[in-house]
């Protein structure tokens, strides 16, 4: 009974129920029970006492009471004979939930986040020294009082930095010199490594293809390498791999430019022959589709929906260009952009079976899975030569016109009949 008392009295309840009446048996006990302890108490009291001087418990629960800001609601629920050190309620959060005092905030993080004053630079320097010549006392290179702390509000700088200033100018102004503004801001802080050219082109090719690579047989760490590269005292090149050339081709080639030299300009004057008469042809591969294709929309408009029947497997179709040398009238206006078509290599199938898209013997396009000089002859016989005598200038009368391929093995000879 008596542990439960003391702990309703710690807890700020006077009885079990919590209704601030107590019933004649907690009298009777509380009243037996302070009896026997107090007897107990001064007993073990008075034997501790012989040995050693207890301390004032109610200056020791002041002292706590100050140091931990415990006020008088928190001390309500005890009685004034009961003294403890430091006082707590469960309803109250722990101390560790309370912000920390701003006593006890380091110099470091009160000024973690103070912005940096900036460099003065040269201009700044110059500004301050006319604002200080301004105020600068007549016959004396004294400052007129309070010169210094206006400087320091309108330019933002320490009193130092002002007071340098002025004293670099007094000295240059005893040495009969010009003032000199400049700072030697770019002397300061450590050296740029420098790496020669012959140290760098006397390491194998093999030995320089990356950044780490290169900085091992440099001995420099890669970020140095790295700053080098974007200061552009290194570049990086991507060696493409080329078709070698024999001496055969090359001396078929140097013949074939030589001869569209004409015969009347040589030796004094060459000139080339002018080929308005050749047309070149050349084929290329084109995909229906695009995997991802980037557009722009309007605000609001909705996003476009693509569909296909597989992203790895978009029908490609070939196609045909033939281009000649554009024609150009006296007064500079272009008679003929020299554009004969772009032809697909295509069929017209009709369709073997009724599905959900077309019905049986609907026509369709589809591409020519080979390529080869039969398609290529008809490609010509079909769509280039018709082309040819639809848009070539008629001005120019009959010629031989010579249409110029490249080495694909699917292109024909020119001695073909048809």
């Amino acid at each position: 009974m008596a542990s439960d008392q003391e702990e309703d009295e710690f807890l700020g309840f006077s009885d079990d129920e919590g209704d601030g009446t107590n019933s004649d048996s907690d009298y009777d006990d509380d009243e037996a029970t302070q009896n026997a302890e107090s007897e107990v108490n001064a007993h073990q009291i008075g034997d501790f006492e012989q040995n050693q001087q207890l301390p004032d418990l109610n200056e020791v629960g002041q002292e706590y009471a100050q140091e931990c800001e415990v006020g008088p609601q928190h001390t309500s629920g005890i009685s004034d004979n009961h003294s403890v050190p430091f006082l707590f309620d469960l309803n109250m959060p722990t101390q560790q939930e309370f912000p920390p005092s701003p006593i006890h905030q380091t110099e470091t993080e009160q000024n973690h986040h103070k912005p940096r004053t900036p460099r003065i630079n040269n201009e700044l320097r110059l500004e301050i020294l006319l604002f200080l010549l301004l105020r600068k006392e007549k016959h004396s290179d004294e400052l007129i009082h309070g010169t210094n702390r206006q400087a320091v509000i309108k330019f933002g700088y320490t009193r130092k930095t002002i007071r340098l200033i002025w004293q670099r100018a007094l000295a240059h102004k005893a040495a009969m010199d010009s003032y000199f503004y400049d700072s030697k801001y770019h002397n300061c802080g450590r050296k740029r490594i420098q790496v020669t050219y012959e140290f760098i082109a006397s390491i194998a090719m093999g030995d320089r293809t990356t950044i780490i690579d290169l900085a091992r047989m440099l001995n420099l760490s890669p970020t140095t390498v790295w700053r080098m590269v974007k200061r552009k005292q290194i570049k990086p090149h991507s060696s493409p791999l080329n078709s070698g050339i024999s001496e055969e081709c090359k001396m078929a080639r140097m013949k074939w430019v030589l001869g569209l030299l004409m015969d009347y300009s040589i030796p004094n004057d060459p000139t080339y022959y002018s080929m308005y008469d050749f047309i070149q042809i050349d084929e290329k591969w084109f995909y229906l589709t695009q995997k991802s294709q980037r557009v722009y929309l309007a605000n609001n408009e909705p996003f476009p929906h693509r569909k296909g029947k597989s992203r790895t497997k978009i029908p490609k179709f070939m196609f045909m260009a033939a281009v000649a040398r554009p024609r150009w009238g006296q007064d500079g206006q272009c008679e003929w952009d020299g554009k004969l078509g772009i032809f697909p290599f295509t069929d017209a199938v009709a369709a073997k079976r009724t599905s959900k898209n077309r019905v049986k013997g609907t026509i369709e396009t589809k591409p020519i899975k080979s390529v080869n000089q039969i398609a290529t002859r008809a490609m010509l016989i079909n769509y280039l030569i018709p082309a040819i005598k639809e848009k070539w200038p008629p001005h120019e009368g009959k010629r031989v016109i010579y249409i110029i391929q490249d080495n694909a093995k699917a292109h024909i000879l020119q001695n073909d009949q048809e």
